[in-house]
């Protein structure tokens, strides 16, 4: 078989913006951000600087580090600009961020040339119309392609031989692989398998009894580049979702409070745009040792208004909180709401006014749902921040800006 998927990553992306707006930037260590980072320049990475971390955590690794607010029109601006580009090779693309995607180049290359060659143009092209850096990873697997984009980074091009893939994969650090987080790595370390090839080589079910059957399967599977999955250039949404970078703060309701809030009205919004809503709600809890813990609901009835999806939110970190008393920082949270359903007219529940919790079919759900829409009526007209909930709006310290929250949270075409 031959090597052409392509995956093609803009490299430090919305610092990279920032450093073609402004070219006193250039060659700086940069952060677009403030109380949190957001992104970092490749400048600011070489002294530790990632995102998610606090501003201040950040001055101390690099103190001459240079804060920008961020210009998001323009990263939804290029990183649009950039896909086009690919598109301009082949119809079929995976997107998969507002800066990266999967492209399947095996229909066009009589029309443009080897895999290579349309990587080699497309990166040229982003690099001369758009000033941007870009790198592409191209393989036989999308797992491996990704992997190889990695490797290329910054602003490379690396072609995985099909003859020769396996001995690229192996040597690998375990870290690049699909799934296998900070978490996930040390455990991996304290058995001392560092590489991908030595999880490979890992014997019988050693590595299911470690991680769990289904990853440990999954990686098995991977690290011997088995991956069938194909582009999906179109995908029917299964779930909703957004994550809050807290920095590094107290495990306090006056910390997570304010922030579930927030991530609940914007994914309830989305919701409702779409005329769906979900039986299943899903948190996920990060402390200072970037081990996250999950917790989740499913009802009978499906959910959609804004103060219940917090409301639950909040009751699960609760209950995450209660069980890790010992935790005393978290340093991110996050909401999903799955089992998506297109919302219908239903009948309110019976008896009226008995355990009447707010979700849909109870006569508070109906009233919250109604205001909501309201809600969502006036900001469709006048902005998002013309109205909102005073408990979200007056809320002080949400690191993170609107704007950025818009393009990590979009459904993609």
């Amino acid at each position: 078989m031959e090597a052409t998927i392509l995956h093609a990553d803009l490299d430090a992306f919305y610092a990279s913006v920032e450093q073609l707006l402004d070219p006193r930037l250039r060659g700086k260590p940069i952060a677009v951000g403030g109380g949190v980072v957001l992104a970092a320049s490749y400048e600011a990475k070489a002294f530790g600087v990632q995102s998610g971390m606090s501003g201040r955590n950040a001055r101390q690794l690099c103190p001459r580090l240079i804060f920008v607010r961020g210009h998001f029109s323009e990263y939804q601006r290029l990183g649009d600009a950039a896909i086009k580009i690919v598109g301009d090779y082949t119809p079929l693309i995976e997107r998969m961020s507002i800066d990266e995607a999967f492209a399947d180049v095996a229909g066009c290359t009589h029309l443009f040339g080897p895999p290579a060659e349309i990587a080699r143009k497309i990166r040229r092209r982003v690099r001369i119309e758009l000033g941007l850096p870009i790198s592409v990873g191209v393989a036989r697997t999308k797992h491996l392609a990704k992997i190889a984009s990695q490797v290329a980074k910054p602003d490379g091009l690396v072609v995985v031989d099909p003859l020769t893939e396996l001995d690229f994969l192996h040597d690998l650090p375990v870290g690049l692989m699909w799934g296998v987080g900070p978490v996930t790595q040390v455990r991996l370390a304290e058995v001392g398998v560092r590489t991908i090839g030595q999880l490979a080589k890992m014997p019988g079910r050693s590595l299911e009894r470690l991680l769990g059957s289904a990853a440990g399967e999954k990686l098995a599977a991977l690290s011997w580049n088995r991956d069938p999955r194909e582009i999906i250039t179109r995908r029917r949404a299964r779930s909703a979702g957004a994550q809050s970078a807290l920095g590094l703060k107290p495990a306090d309701e006056t910390v997570y409070g304010p922030a579930l809030r927030h991530l609940a009205d914007r994914i309830g919004a989305r919701l409702r745009a779409k005329s769906l809503s979900g039986r299943t709600v899903g948190v996920r809890v990060r402390f200072a040792d970037l081990r996250a813990v999950t917790r989740s609901v499913t009802f009978d009835t499906p959910i959609s208004a804004t103060a219940v999806l917090a409301e639950v939110a909040e009751g699960l970190v609760r209950a995450v909180l209660a069980q890790h008393s010992l935790e005393p920082k978290i340093s991110l949270l996050a909401i999903r709401v799955s089992h998506l359903t297109k919302d219908t007219n239903s009948q309110l529940a019976l008896p009226l006014g008995r355990n009447d919790d707010g979700r849909r079919g109870t006569e508070g759900g109906v009233m919250r749902y109604t205001a909501d829409r309201a809600v969502d009526i006036i900001r469709e007209r006048f902005g998002w921040e013309a109205i909102g909930y005073g408990s979200v709006m007056l809320s002080s310290g949400r690191g993170v800006p609107d704007e950025f929250r818009v393009l990590a949270e979009q459904e993609l075409p």
